[in-house]
């Protein structure tokens, strides 16, 4: 199993060239980082039971971009979202971010995806909350088209547009792995339709095995077969143990939370998962 982090990459916290370099020189395997593009004054929706807010959900960088700055930094090291919020952006231009990232970083981005949570945010960008997993839905089989063919054309409900020509195509075949965020039924039904992987977040009754039997199952019904589908979860248990259970159980990736902080706190946080790595 694939060891990486995550870490809401902002103006304030660890230079993000600097963090891909010291992840790789120490053996972690992918780094991942969050989206938001601004979060509303309002507040209208309550964060994790009416908990503040923290501090660098309004500090977040164009992930895309800093992708981009950690990958021309490294050589190995993969790179992904987590999440996208594919129902605040546009298909195309994402679809060509996506691409562009992909193929200039050697083939190593991973897709991470999500509906979102924030309804004063996503309906500043022209999206509602009751239709965002139709909309992604819709995005997501648009972009494929984007990326797999040579004239590409989608004709949804919500997304619509004729034949056009969209370069480049992404440096991995057919194109980067495209991951879903999520832990209910409703999520794995999706997984298993329009994604290749399922993106989890582990909570503290979280079990490897049922996980992956919960996959294996809503794969089956779908009639999908399960060598196609991988794993990634999110804020993975800190513990030498858990992780063995987890890469027993077949998943494929686990991240690890680093804080949105200096260089001095986030590098001593590496050193302590130093002995996971290992």
């Amino acid at each position: 199993m694939q060891l990486g982090v995550f870490i809401f990459a902002t103006d304030y916290s660890i230079d993000i060239s600097e963090l891909a370099r010291e992840l790789e020189d120490r053996g972690f395997g992918s780094l991942f980082v969050p989206e938001h593009t601004h979060i509303p004054t309002s507040r209208k929706t309550p964060f994790r039971g009416d908990q503040e807010l923290p501090k660098e959900y309004k500090h977040t960088y164009d992930p895309f971009v800093s992708l981009s700055f950690a990958a021309a930094a490294t050589e190995t090291l993969q790179i992904g979202t987590g999440i996208c919020l594919v129902p605040q952006r546009d298909p195309i231009v994402t679809a060509k971010c996506v691409a562009s990232l992909d193929r200039l970083s050697g083939g190593r981005f991973v897709f991470g995806i999500g509906g979102g949570w924030n309804v004063d945010e996503m309906e500043n960008h022209g999206a509602q909350y009751k239709t965002r997993f139709k909309l992604l839905r819709e995005r997501v089989l648009a972009m494929k088209a984007l990326w797999t063919e040579e004239e590409a054309e989608f004709h949804g409900d919500m997304v619509d547009f004729d034949p056009v020509w969209s370069y480049p195509k992404p440096e991995q075949t057919p194109h980067p792995p495209v991951i879903l965020g999520g832990e209910t039924d409703y999520t794995l039904n999706r997984v298993v339709e329009f994604c290749d992987g399922w993106f989890p977040r582990a909570g503290d009754d979280f079990d490897p095995a049922e996980t992956m039997t919960r996959l294996r199952h809503a794969a089956d019904a779908a009639g999908r077969d399960m060598s196609t589908l991988s794993v990634t979860v999110f804020r993975a248990p800190a513990d030498k143990a858990a992780l063995a259970r987890c890469a027993e159980a077949g998943i494929a990736r686990g991240l690890l939370g680093l804080p949105s902080a200096g260089r001095d706190e986030v590098l001593r946080q590496l050193d302590a998962y130093a002995p996971l790595v290992a």
